[in-house]
């Protein structure tokens, strides 16, 4: 017969056997809290449950490029430790933090080794700006820029760069941006005008860096100098929308996912619409990556190949966050019910987004349009 004693003894030894049997994997994420919140509560949980005795543990490392940045450092010093093995097993990671992984020899290439590395085809997918990330990357998903119209105001949006101009002096103050301060999709749109009247966006977005390249920049920032006579400036990208369903301005560069989110909230009035701009508006993917000297390097794949199916891409990234797929859109629609689809590509065609939806530029030219927009347009 067990003595209390006795039995508080085993149950303590079981579980501590139960809790060194436990397999835990590392994912540390960038981005903003939603982001941390969907692998916890949801991602996680899912994985989890086809793996018993597999618990994920998911650690924010912050918003923006500085929260990417983050996971650089970790890696980095554990590298140069000389440990075996590190403490991340798989990482989320913005565009530009992917190709510095690459180029520092902190990651493992995996893609060709999980299911769903054939389903997607995008440049996103194999150049991180400039820099080759082929078979090192998966995107989660795809975050893009977009010109939101009232279609109560007008018929038909600006198809390019040009209409705009010619629409804008037309319209004075109708359309509304942010500049280049206090969001990404302000900052968007100027590179989007570079694109179109300085250096195209396939040149931009890749290696090698040439100074020369910007010659006939001082042109397009006058252009665009001219431009801002006629428009709102917008205080930033929540700003832009707020104006937008106020009516106080008729268009504007906005994230596609805010936008919809806004819209599913009924923050945003159904007559604004989206359309991209010819030749083009960036975006930018966030990225699944397995370090090269993950503990646990197998449920890392199997992580994300479970991540980016089609069910999850479904599930997880369109429906609760109006991201567009990481993978290509044709591998998820059949996952989708028609109203789903409908509102996140009937606008914006997968065919369109493949033509107009653009890199950022590689960062010294990301920097230069930055201080040439300062020192030629907003002095």
């Amino acid at each position: 017969m067990f003595t209390k004693t006795k039995l508080t003894l085993i149950t303590a030894l079981f579980l501590s056997g139960a809790a060194q049997a436990e397999t835990v994997l590392n994912v540390a994420t960038a981005g903003d809290q939603n982001m941390v919140d969907y692998v916890k509560t949801w991602l996680g949980p899912k994985f989890e449950a086809t793996h018993p005795g597999v618990k994920v543990r998911v650690v924010g490392t912050g918003p923006g490029d500085a929260g990417s940045n983050k996971v650089i450092e970790k890696l980095t010093a554990q590298k140069e430790s000389g440990a075996k093995t590190w403490d991340i097993d798989v990482a989320v990671v913005h565009q530009k933090a992917g190709g510095e992984l690459v180029e520092k020899g902190l990651l493992e290439k995996y893609r060709q080794q999980i299911k769903t590395g054939s389903m997607v085809s995008a440049d996103n997918a194999k150049n991180a700006l400039g820099v080759n990330v082929e078979g090192y990357v998966m995107p989660m998903f795809l975050s893009q820029t977009a010109i939101a119209w009232n279609s109560e105001a007008m018929k038909t949006p600006p198809a390019s760069y040009d209409e705009l101009v010619t629409w804008a002096e037309k319209n004075p103050q109708a359309f509304g941006y942010n500049g280049i301060k206090n969001g990404m999709s302000g900052v968007s749109f100027v590179v989007g005008w570079i694109y179109a009247y300085g250096t195209d966006a396939k040149r931009l977005s890749a290696l090698p860096y040439d100074k020369s390249v910007e010659n006939n920049w001082p042109q397009a920032f006058e252009k665009l100098k001219n431009f801002n006579k006629y428009v709102t400036f917008t205080p930033g990208n929540a700003g832009t929308l707020d104006m937008l369903s106020r009516g106080e301005i008729t268009m504007g560069p906005v994230w596609v996912d805010m936008f919809y989110s806004w819209k599913d909230q009924g923050k945003l009035p159904p007559s604004l619409k989206l359309t991209l701009l010819a030749p083009g508006m960036p975006g930018q993917p966030m990225y699944y990556v397995t370090p090269a000297k993950a503990a646990q390097p197998q449920l890392a794949r199997e992580f994300i190949e479970l991540a980016t199916s089609p069910e999850v891409q479904a599930e997880g990234i369109v429906k609760q966050f109006n991201w567009y797929p990481g993978i290509d859109a044709e591998n998820v629609k059949s996952k989708l019910d028609e109203k789903t689809w409908q509102k996140l590509f009937a606008e914006i065609s997968p065919e369109a987004l493949a033509e107009y939806g653009k890199s950022f530029p590689i960062a010294p030219y990301f920097d230069d349009i930055k201080e040439g927009y300062e020192s030629q347009v907003s002095n």
